[in-house]
């Protein structure tokens, strides 16, 4: 059953040898040569899986991999039952939404720790479970860096995200998302990604204004 139609890949509900799984297809783009089409996707489909076990093993909860078809350009891994972060953040306490948040931003300093940038940092891509774990999803954007740049996207992403959705909660949200992460990152590295994001933030307004 088709569950999300998306510009990179279909993302498709499926029972599996027993199992409730996510099968994630890659899509072709009729623009590039076929050949180079095809390579892309094959690698692709190889690179999210291996940043998905990185993540893993800095700490950062993610869906099981259960097999890579490289030549069909699709990955089957563990559906994660629970709620998206975006549809539960509105409905926490201020201490519980803080809490959360905060959770958040450690799991994101693990990931930037380890030179890993997730790509698409959104409250849609995390998973609050029934046990209370969040599980970082949807990794095909994610890339392997240390520069500061890549980090200040992530979270400017980040913040994004809890604006066009939780705007009233932005400032105690993402607060408490860099509290958790200077817990992981230190002072002196999460004020110079402070820095970097007000700087996305100019240049943003600078393009808008031209």
């Amino acid at each position: 059953m088709l569950i999300k139609k998306g510009a990179e890949a279909n993302l498709y509900l499926e029972n599996w040898c027993g199992k409730k799984v996510i099968f994630k297809s890659r899509v072709s783009k009729k623009y590039r040569v076929p050949e180079m089409d095809k390579e892309i996707q094959i690698q692709r489909t190889r690179h999210e899986p291996q940043i998905m076990h990185k993540a893993k093993e800095a700490g950062v909860p993610t869906p099981i991999i259960f097999l890579i078809d490289l030549s069909n350009a699709t990955i089957v891994m563990e559906y994660i039952e629970g709620k998206q972060i975006k549809h539960v953040l509105g409905n926490l306490s201020s201490e519980k939404r803080e809490n959360l948040c905060q959770n958040i931003g450690k799991h994101i300093g693990r990931l930037h720790n380890n030179g890993i940038v997730h790509g698409d940092l959104t409250t849609s891509n995390m998973i609050l479970t029934p046990e209370g774990k969040i599980v970082f999803i949807d990794f095909g954007l994610s890339g392997q860096s240390w520069e500061i740049e890549d980090r200040g996207v992530d979270l400017h992403l980040m913040k994004r995200s809890i604006a066009s959705t939780h705007f009233m909660h932005l400032d105690e949200c993402f607060g408490a998302v860099m509290k958790g992460y200077e817990m992981v990152m230190g002072k002196k590295m999460t004020n110079k990604v402070l820095e970097k994001i007000g700087e996305i933030e100019r240049r943003g307004r600078y393009v808008s204004q031209r």
